[in-house]
C-alpha cells in the first residue's frame, strides 16, 4: 500500500539547482536508504517531505489521511525541550518514551535534575530524541543520520527495532554497517536526480560499480565507432579535395570542354555528399549515444606528517572524574605513545569526551595527574563542531589560514569538494558534512602530533569516509578517536582505551580481536559457572534423596533446586 509519493520535485537555492525532477514513492513496509555526497540535497528532500520546505515544482501526494511522519533531525542540539514536549503528550506517549529510553540505556529520567540534563553527551541527546520520535508510533520513520553518536548498545537496539517496525522507514545515513543491516532499497541522489538500487548498502556498491563498468564499456565502444567515422570523414575530405582539384585541372587541359569538366565535378560532388552523410551520422551518434559515466568524486585528505618527538606523549596516573555523584572513571592510569592509533570504547555518557577535554586542558580531574609532552601539538575535532563560527566564511574559520596559506587552503578545500561558491557563503549555510570537511582541512594544514577526533565520520558522505580512512592509515602521528562507525573503527584502531566498570584500561588489541577475546573469556566464565551450578544441583539432589516431604527442609530444598535449574537453563542458552 502506497503511503506517500514525490512527483517531479524541483528545488533551487539562489542559482544552484539542488533537486531536478525527483520521483520517490514510499510504501508500507519500505526500508529505504537515501545516500549521496555532502550537499547533494538529501536533507532538503527530507524537509520537503516533512512540509518544512516548499518545492519550486512538483508535488507530494499522501494516500491516507493524517499520515504521521516521525522525524529524527541530523543536528544534535537537543535540549530540555525534549522532556517538556513529551511530558505534554498523552500517557501512552510518555510511557513509550520512558520504555524506549530504558531500552537505550537511559534509566530513571524522572529523577534527572537540570544539571544532569545540561551535561548530556552527544549520544545521550541522540537517544532522547530517538525515544521521543519512537514514542509517537509514526507511519513513516524519517531518520537523518540516526547512528551519529550512538554507542553499540543503542545502535544494536535501533537495528533490531527497525527490522521489526511495521511502518515505512526512510534513512539518510553514511553508516555503511547500519545500512547493510536495515535497508532493502537504496536511493542515490546525484546531480539533483535519483538512481535506485535494490538491496542493502553492499549490494548498492556492487551494482553501482557494475553499472559504471557497463556504461564505460558502452562509451568506449561508441568512441571507437566515432573514431572510425572521423577517420573515414578525413579520408573522404581528402578524396573530395583531390576530386575538385582534378576537376579544375581537367577543365583547363580540355580547354573548358563541358564533358570533361562535368565528369570531374560530379565525382567531386559525390564525395561531398558522402562527407556530409558521415558528418550527420557522427553528430547523431554524439547526440543520442552513451554519455561518459561520471566517476565517483575523489576526496583528497592528506595529513601533514608531524614533527619527531619522544616515544611517550601522554601519561595519566590514577585519574578520577565525577559529575553530580555520577562516577565516570576512577584510579585509571595509562600511557599513550607516538604513532599509536587508539579508539575509545564505552557506552554513551561513560566519559570519553570528558577525557578528551582533560587532555585538551578544558577540564580538570578530581584526582590524579595528567602529563602531556610540552612540545606536542594537538588538533581536536569535536562532535558538534562547536568551535566553528557559523556567521564567518569557511576560510575565516580556519586557524591555519594566514597570508600565503590561503591559496593552499583553497586548493585543499577544492580537493574536499568545497568550491569557490561555497567559500563565499557563511558557514551556517553549509551542510554538516561540509562543515566537518572545513575543520578537517584546518587540521590537515597544521603539523599535528596528536589528532583527537570525536566522531570524525559523522556527517561525512560515504566517499569522504573511505578517503579519510586511507589518509589516517598513512598518517605518521598519534590518533585518539571515538567512532561508532564499525568499518572505520576496525580499519584505523590498533589499540583501545576501554571504559568499563568506572575504569579506563588500555588494551593492545583492535576491536574485533578484543571482542573475540571477551567472548572467549565470557564463554569460559559461563562454563565455570555452569560447573559450579551443576555441583550445587548434585549436592541439593543428594540432600533431597535423603529427605522426605515431611522434613522441615524439604520444601526449601525443592525451591533451591528449581532456582538452580533456572540459572542452569539461562547459562546454557548463552552458550
Amino acid at each position: 500500500m502506497e503511503l506517500l509519493n514525490c512527483y517531479k520535485i524541483k528545488k533551487s537555492f539562489a542559482n544552484q539547482e539542488v533537486l531536478k525532477k525527483v520521483d520517490l514513492s514510499i510504501k508500507v513496509g519500505d526500508r529505504i536508504g537515501l545516500v549521496g555526497k555532502n550537499g547533494a540535497g538529501k536533507t532538503t528532500l527530507a524537509n520537503i517531505i516533512l512540509g518544512k520546505l516548499t518545492p519550486d515544482e512538483g508535488n507530494i501526494t499522501q494516500y491516507r489521511d493524517n499520515i504521521k511522519i516521525g522525524h529524527l533531525a541530523q543536528s544534535t542540539a537537543y535540549t530540555t525541550n525534549i522532556f517538556n514536549d513529551i511530558y505534554n503528550q498523552g500517557v501512552n506517549e510518555v510511557n513509550n518514551f520512558l520504555k524506549t529510553s530504558s531500552y537505550l540505556g537511559l534509566d530513571d529520567l524522572q529523577s534527572w535534575n537540570q544539571n544532569r540534563v545540561n551535561n548530556l553527551s552527544g549520544g545521550e541527546k541522540t537517544k532522547l530524541a530517538l525515544a521521543k520520535v519512537y514514542a509517537t508510533k509514526p507511519d513513516i520513520l524519517l531518520l537523518d543520520e540516526p547512528t551519529n553518536h550512538l554507542d553499540a548498545k543503542g545502535r544494536d537496539w535501533l537495528i533490531q527495532e527497525l527490522k521489526n517496525y511495521k511502518g515505512a522507514i526512510l534513512v539518510i545515513s553514511h553508516d555503511r554497517y547500519f545500512l547493510d543491516q536495515t535497508v532493502e532499497r537504496i536511493i542515490e541522489l546525484e546531480d539533483g536526480k535519483v538512481l535506485e538500487y535494490q538491496g542493502n548498502y553492499s549490494d548498492y556498491r556492487c551494482k553501482k560499480k557494475k553499472r559504471y563498468e557497463e556504461k564505460m564499456h558502452q562509451y568506449s565502444v561508441l568512441k571507437k565507432k566515432e573514431a572510425k567515422i572521423e577517420e573515414k570523414i578525413k579520408q573522404l575530405n581528402n578524396w573530395s579535395n583531390k576530386a575538385h582539384r582534378e576537376s579544375r585541372q581537367a577543365a583547363l587541359e580540355s580547354g573548358n570542354k563541358k564533358g570533361g569538366k562535368e565528369f570531374n565535378r560530379v565525382k567531386a560532388k559525390k564525395m561531398d555528399k558522402q562527407v556530409k552523410s558521415k558528418l550527420k551520422r557522427l553528430e547523431q551518434m554524439k547526440e543520442e549515444g552513451v554519455k561518459k559515466p561520471k566517476e565517483e568524486p575523489k576526496i583528497n585528505f592528506n595529513f601533514t606528517d608531524p614533527n619527531k618527538h619522544g616515544k611517550r606523549l601522554i601519561e595519566t596516573r590514577n585519574i578520577s572524574k565525577s559529575y553530580n555523584n555520577k562516577i565516570l572513571f576512577k584510579n585509571s592510569s595509562f600511557i599513550i605513545q607516538h604513532g599509536e592509533r587508539i579508539a575509545l570504547i564505552g557506552p554513551n555518557g561513560c566519559g570519553k569526551t570528558t577525557l578528551f577535554k582533560i587532555i585538551l586542558n578544558q577540564e580538570i580531574t578530581d584526582q590524579g595527574e595528567v602529563w602531556i609532552s610540552p612540545s606536542a601539538k594537538i588538533g581536536y575535532l569535536s562532535q558538534e563542531l562547536s568551535s566553528l563560527d557559523l556567521e564567518k566564511s569557511p576560510l575565516e574559520n580556519m586557524d591555519s589560514v594566514q597570508g600565503f596559506y590561503t591559496a593552499k587552503a583553497r586548493t585543499l578545500l577544492a580537493n574536499l569538494d568545497i568550491d569557490e561558491l561555497l567559500l563565499e557563503k557563511p558557514t551556517k549555510e553549509l551542510s554538516m558534512g561540509q562543515r566537518t570537511k572545513i575543520k578537517l582541512a584546518d587540521l590537515i594544514l597544521q603539523k599535528i602530533d596528536i589528532l583527537i577526533l570525536d566522531e570524525p565520520t559523522n556527517h561525512l558522505d560515504l566517499y569522504s569516509r573511505e578517503e579519510l580512512e586511507g589518509a589516517l592509515t598513512d598518517y605518521q602521528g598519534t590518533i585518539l578517536f571515538v567512532s561508532h562507525d564499525r568499518y572505520f573503527l576496525n580499519k584505523i584502531s590498533k589499540q583501545l582505551l576501554i571504559f568499563k566498570n568506572n575504569k579506563i584500561k588500555k588494551v593492545q588489541l583492535g576491536l574485533e580481536e578484543y571482542k573475540k577475546q571477551q567472548e572467549q573469556n565470557d564463554s569460559l566464565d559461563r562454563r565455570n559457572d555452569l560447573k559450579l551450578i551443576e555441583n550445587e544441583i548434585a549436592a541439593v539432589l543428594g540432600r533431597l534423596s535423603e529427605s522426605t516431604k515431611d522434613d522441615s527442609q524439604y520444601e526449601k530444598l525443592e525451591m533451591q533446586f528449581e532456582e538452580l535449574l533456572k540459572k542452569k537453563r539461562k547459562l546454557q542458552q548463552k552458550q
